[in-house]
């Protein structure tokens, strides 16, 4: 059977975010010759109500068809962000409908919260002595409300195992993205941000609020350059050859793709190689040597040193953990 997902529908729910579980999750497709393998996920979208409809912050309401019991059925749920969560917000507790609703839910499953639907989280006692994140301008409140809570504010994500939290809005594609990945690997979840048309990964302790002015769009970009860096990460890229694809002098080039990407051409590059690193790790039986220099890294020595910083675990170490869970139905 799929993995199952409910996605908890709150009165004033963002409709955006709503759909976000929906798109990444329900296109999520086993790896097959013309992408027509099975579908990895079944998501439902449910009510604390009976099946009716539930009002959004937008001029419209939607109409759910599934009641809370769809909750005590699920293995992952995704509480996304409402503006009308009363108490929640308020007082930091649970109206005695949603507690009843959050009462079906099984020992052991997933939680998962996109924005603001963190406070649902821990007002039902999920994240106590925690680490969790939400919107960065709700960060103090959440942090007042709940002392017991470790908040990070700064971070797009954090996984803690079988609770999840993200930042405001996009971040929840992340985070719904970096769950495909730990669910079936990067080819999997590489897939559906392609389909998607977003960035396949944004590490989760990329700082979700970065204040810096939108370039000028007279300016010319870097995508030319980040392309070809990209077919050739096997092979030395230095910063003036990157630069000399958008015929730009390295300062000016340092610059600019510092303001498209929020990092720097170094760590950009070093983010990219550990992605492909990862992927051939996951699909391939290269020996450890063989990926570092596909991935660019050289030597086994510089794979394992980047890898344990990127995920705190060994080449050989990541490959037996993902095969093994890979493995397990």
């Amino acid at each position: 059977m799929p993995h199952r997902v409910a996605v908890l529908a709150l009165d004033g729910l963002l409709p955006f975010e709503l759909g976000i579980p929906h798109r990444i999750f329900g296109r999520s497709l086993e790896p097959a010759p013309g992408n027509k393998g099975a579908k990895l996920y079944e998501v439902v979208t449910c009510s604390v109500r009976p099946p009716g409809p539930v009002r959004t912050d937008s001029d419209y309401a939607i109409l759910v068809e599934h009641g809370p019991e769809a909750l005590a059925t699920a293995d992952t749920v995704v509480i996304p962000a409402s503006y009308e969560l009363g108490p929640v917000f308020e007082e930091g507790r649970l109206t005695e409908e949603l507690a009843a609703a959050l009462a079906l839910i099984r020992p052991g499953t997933r939680m998962v919260s996109i924005c603001t639907g963190s406070y649902v989280l821990a007002a039902a006692g999920y994240l106590d002595g925690r680490p969790a994140t939400t919107h960065w301008s709700s960060a103090d409140h959440f942090q007042r409300l709940f002392p017991q809570v470790r908040v990070d504010p700064d971070v797009l994500f954090i996984d803690d195992g079988d609770v999840l939290t993200s930042a405001g809005v996009a971040a929840g594609i992340d985070l719904c993205l970096h769950l495909v990945r730990r669910d079936h690997g990067a080819a999997v979840a590489n897939e559906i941000a392609r389909r998607t048309v977003v960035p396949p990964y944004r590490d989760g302790g990329q700082a979700q609020y970065i204040h810096r002015p939108v370039p000028e769009p007279q300016f010319a970009t870097t995508t030319a350059a980040r392309a070809w860096a990209l077919g050739r990460l096997d092979r030395p890229i230095q910063l003036r050859d990157m630069a000399r694809q958008e015929s730009m002098s390295v300062q000016t080039f340092t610059r600019r793709f510092r303001e498209e990407v929020g990092a720097s051409p170094g760590q950009w590059l070093t983010q990219q190689r550990v992605e492909r690193a990862r992927h051939l790790l996951e699909t391939s039986d290269l020996s450890i040597d063989q990926v570092a220099r596909d991935a660019g890294f050289g030597t086994a020595t510089s794979l394992r040193q980047h890898l344990q910083a990127a995920l705190g675990v060994p080449p050989t170490v990541y490959r037996r953990t993902f095969r093994a869970s890979a493995d397990t139905p």
